[in-house]
């Protein structure tokens, strides 16, 4: 599995190099983020371990694996995780509401903030 992680580390779709660009090395919030984490017998995109925060970029392949991932989702929730899904077009083209989603998923404090960290 750790191989695979690393696999797909290396293997980025553009949607999820673009979304790692703001939430990698601190920049998002100064929170810690992880890439193509193992967390039980899945393989999460990104994940705040420090907030039990996982999200998911979706290709056009999850349209066909609904039931998949609805039984993935209900894992990891069922291990203290809540589960964000955003599909590809939503991060290439909307990409300020996607983070702004994050943030105040991360935040209980609902007034607006820099979600790009500068």
């Amino acid at each position: 599995m750790l191989n695979n992680a690393k696999t797909l580390r290396s293997n980025q779709t553009a949607a999820e190099q673009r979304l790692w660009y703001h939430l990698r090395a601190h920049r998002f919030m100064g929170f810690k983020f992880k890439r193509q984490k193992p967390i039980g017998r899945y393989i999460v995109d990104f994940v705040c371990l420090e907030h039990q925060l996982i999200i998911e970029v979706d290709g056009g392949q999850h349209a066909e694996q609904v039931a998949y991932d609805q039984g993935r989702d209900a894992w990891l929730r069922s291990q203290g995780y809540t589960v964000l899904r955003f599909w590809n077009n939503e991060v290439m083209q909307q990409l300020e509401g996607v983070l702004e989603q994050i943030r105040c998923t991360l935040s209980p404090d609902p007034s607006p903030a820099s979600v790009r960290g500068e």
